[in-house]
Formats: structure tokens, C-alpha cells, sequence
């Protein structure tokens, strides 16, 4: 484009919905088109902090979530959520009519229906963007809305309205180029790890996980003449996990720690064998990086994603999945060890993982978008 492209983006809340925003803004920024941002989402959501880290101008709008089967707790919540939302639709259209973008990018969360709105009454073109295998509640509202629909998966498609399908490319899921780039001496020095047994990296997000880090400590002692260990367990479960008993021999094989933040690409080149959640991102990250996993799905989640997203990846062979509500710890142990045991099938496993990885995400994503700004 020869004059500046104008991006507002919207989507939040969660990682899930922040991180592939900021990368598409990235790939934007590395061609050097001039460009100007606003990006638009919740005051208390994760793109606020994300947006402020970055110098991004940011403006917040009321918003709601409706519950389609709330419990009692969740019902004055939901009834109060129905008024939020006209008022978050009321502020997103002031908001997009002032900035009047060149193209409006959506990427999930309930944040980005009132900017949907927004951009459809304005008449700005609307490119939304799926994470997940399965397309949740809002994104099934903006397809309606949307010029160009991003899916993360072909197996998307089928989750769209009918009338929306024409409008759907599959471009990935954009995920953090610095991913790619992990060193893995790196973290064998940074742990104090040991060539004899295979690392397991195990994560349940950057709060932890008490059903992960509960069937950790139990399979531990069993675990570690087969492996070594570094935990993402959060920080309100370091204390505990740090006082899980272990053979004296083999203490020093675990490694808890709070949070994994920049070495996380180079946790990941090491590691052989990633035990985690299965949320959209860590499935991208996962494909993209080609690397075995033993997942653990977060149920339940809105339209079960996790649990679809984690038999999506096994049916490939691209993963193993725990996927009953409750499991117990000798079925995750039933399911690590055969990987622990055999290089190859971790290779293989890898190599299917791979297969199903996007490395080219981001730029396929603002190719998209550049294209529904110029009207094409």
C-alpha cells in the first residue's frame, strides 16, 4: 500500500486470542508497510497489559459474556453481562468511527462482536481470524459479519455457517517467531540437565494446573529412572511441588519452577516429550515447533475445544491425548512411557506434528488482511 494502512485489531482476554494479534502486527511491521494501530479490547483483559508493553495505543469497551447454560452462581452475572453489551457496542462504534480503520482484524474473545458491529455498521471491511478446531460462539456471530474469514485448521469449515464457508481461508495460526528459534544447550545449562534420560517439559500455563501438577507428584517417584523433568507449575504451587518426595538419587532430575518466560523457546528444543493442556496456542506452538506430546485437555471448555483439539492431534498421530474428564495418573504414565522408551516413535510423532504446523501463519494472515484493505 502506498498510503498508510489503517489496523484496528481487536480480540482478547486470553493468550489465546492476544498472541496471534500482536504476531500478525509483527509480520505487518517486518514488510515495513506504513501502517498506524489502534487496538481495541477489554480494561481488564490481557491485551491491556500486552498493548501497554508494546507502546500500542489501546482503548477499552464494556463487555459481556453469555453463559448459553449459566448455574445459579453464574445466572445475575449473565442477566447483567446482557445489559454490558449493547453499551460495549454503543462504545465500539464511536471508537471505530473516530479511527476509521482501512481493515478491521478480530481475533476471538467476546471483546470482538461489539467491534464486529462496529465495523459492519461503519462499513469497514472485518477479517476474522479462528484459533481453534472447533469455532467458538462469537466467531459463529462475525462470520456473518466478516469480508475474509482466517481459519486455523481446515476441519473449521464445517463449523461455520453455511453462508459464510465462501468467504474462509486457511492460514494457520500465527504464533511468536522467537518460538522457532530456541537453543538447546541453552536450557540443558540453564537447568543443569543430564544427556542419560530424555526431558519432559511440563505445563499447565502460566498459572499452573492443579489436575497436571497433581498427576506430576503422583507418577513422579515411578517417573524420573526414566526421565528428567522441568515444570511450569505456577507460581502458587512451587512451594508444594518442591516438597513432593523423591528417591534421593534421583531428586535432582525435577526441576519446578513458577514460570517459564523467555526461555521457553529453548525449553522447547529441548525438550523430548511436552506434557500440556490443549488450548489453540499450544497446539500451534506444538505443530509448528514438530514436537511429541502427551496432552491433558482443560473439561470443560466452551464447545469442548480442548478435548477436540487434543483428539485432532491424536487421530494424526501427531500426539497422545488423556481425553476422559478425570484422569487418573497410571494412564498419563501408561501414556509417556512408551514414548520415554522408543526414539524413533518420538521421532515419528514429532514428524506428524510437524505435518499439521504453520510456519508461515502470520505473513498467510496478513496477506489476508492487506487484501481486504485494498478491497481485494
Amino acid at each position: 500500500m502506498s498510503r498508510t494502512l489503517r489496523l484496528l485489531i481487536t480480540g482478547g482476554g486470553t493468550g489465546g486470542h492476544t498472541y496471534p494479534a500482536l504476531t500478525t502486527l509483527s509480520a505487518v511491521q517486518r514488510r515495513q508497510v506504513p501502517h498506524d494501530v489502534l487496538w481495541v479490547g477489554t480494561a481488564n483483559g490481557l491485551e491491556a497489559r500486552i498493548t501497554a508493553e508494546h507502546g500500542i495505543p489501546f482503548k477499552a469497551i464494556t463487555t459481556g459474556k453469555l453463559r448459553r447454560r449459566p448455574n445459579i452462581k453464574e445466572l445475575g452475572t449473565n442477566i447483567a453481562d446482557v445489559f454490558r453489551i449493547p453499551i460495549g457496542v454503543f462504545q465500539a462504534v464511536g471508537h471505530a468511527a473516530r479511527y476509521l480503520p482501512d481493515v478491521v482484524l478480530s481475533t476471538g474473545g467476546y471483546v470482538a462482536v461489539p467491534i464486529g458491529v462496529a465495523a459492519k455498521l461503519i462499513r469497514r471491511p472485518l477479517v476474522m481470524h479462528e484459533q481453534t478446531t472447533v469455532v467458538g460462539l462469537a466467531n459463529r456471530i462475525l462470520a456473518r459479519l466478516a469480508t475474509r474469514i482466517a481459519l486455523s485448521h481446515e476441519s473449521s469449515l464445517e463449523y461455520l455457517p453455511a453462508s459464510a464457508r465462501s468467504k474462509a481461508v486457511v492460514t494457520g495460526n500465527p504464533i511468536r517467531p522467537e518460538l522457532l528459534q530456541g537453543n538447546r544447550a541453552a536450557a540443558y545449562d540453564l537447568f543443569g540437565l543430564t544427556f542419560e534420560v530424555p526431558l519432559i517439559y511440563v505445563t499447565g500455563g502460566a498459572q499452573g494446573s492443579k489436575q497436571i501438577n497433581t498427576l506430576i507428584a503422583e507418577i513422579l517417584p515411578r517417573l524420573l529412572p526414566h526421565a528428567q523433568i522441568v515444570h511450569q507449575c505456577g507460581p502458587a504451587w512451587i512451594e508444594q511441588m518442591r516438597a513432593v518426595p523423591l528417591p534421593p538419587d534421583l531428586a535432582d532430575r525435577y526441576h519446578p519452577v513458577p514460570y517459564v518466560g523467555d526461555e521457553l523457546a529453548d525449553l522447547f528444543a529441548a525438550a523430548d516429550v511436552v506434557i500440556a493442556r490443549s488450548g489453540a496456542g499450544t497446539v500451534s506452538e506444538l505443530t509448528a515447533i514438530g514436537k511429541p506430546a502427551v496432552l491433558i485437555p482443560l473439561i470443560p471448555t466452551g464447545g469442548d475445544e480442548q478435548r477436540k483439539n487434543a483428539s485432532y492431534l491424536a487421530s494424526a498421530g501427531a500426539a497422545r491425548a488423556l481425553l476422559e474428564p478425570h484422569p487418573v495418573a497410571d494412564q498419563l504414565l501408561a501414556e509417556l512411557m512408551p514414548l520415554l522408551a522408543d526414539p524413533g516413535l518420538r521421532h515419528s510423532m514429532g514428524q506428524a506434528a510437524a505435518k499439521l504446523g504453520r510456519l508461515d501463519a502470520a505473513d498467510a494472515l496478513c496477506d489476508v488482511l492487506l487484501q481486504a484493505a485494498q478491497g481485494s
